[in-house]
């Protein structure tokens, strides 16, 4: 296992307090197992970061980011400290995923390919 983007550090960092943020920050009900299920998810796509790098695992970050985002309003969380977390969190989740793509050469060739040399 090796660590090709420090991002993938930082997201497993967020994974890992997503998953421990609701019993640091006493909220409960459905905020909590949401909360910690994204943040297993977020831990999972880190850890396949560090043993298959690629770049797809960002997009599922964002995926993730953006779930955690919405989640508040979907779910209809009933504690302002779950609402700021869950926001907080996907917000930079979305962050170090779009910076990491954004410094992936892998991704950085295919996304050129894409745009300067279309399939016919």
């Amino acid at each position: 296992m090796r660590v090709r983007h420090w991002q993938d550090v930082v997201s497993l960092l967020l994974g890992a307090w997503l998953v421990a943020s609701p019993f640091a920050l006493g909220f409960t009900g459905a905020a909590t197992w949401v909360t910690v299920l994204l943040g297993v998810f977020v831990v999972l796509f880190a850890v396949e970061g560090f043993i298959v790098p690629s770049y797809l695992e960002e997009w599922g970050e964002i995926l993730l980011g953006l779930a955690l985002v919405a989640a508040p309003w979907a779910i209809g969380y009933e504690s302002s400290a779950a609402t700021t977390n869950s926001v907080v969190s996907g917000l930079l989740v979305i962050l170090f995923a779009t910076w990491e793509l954004m410094t992936d050469r892998e991704f950085i060739t295919w996304w050129h390919d894409l745009w300067h040399h279309p399939a016919t």
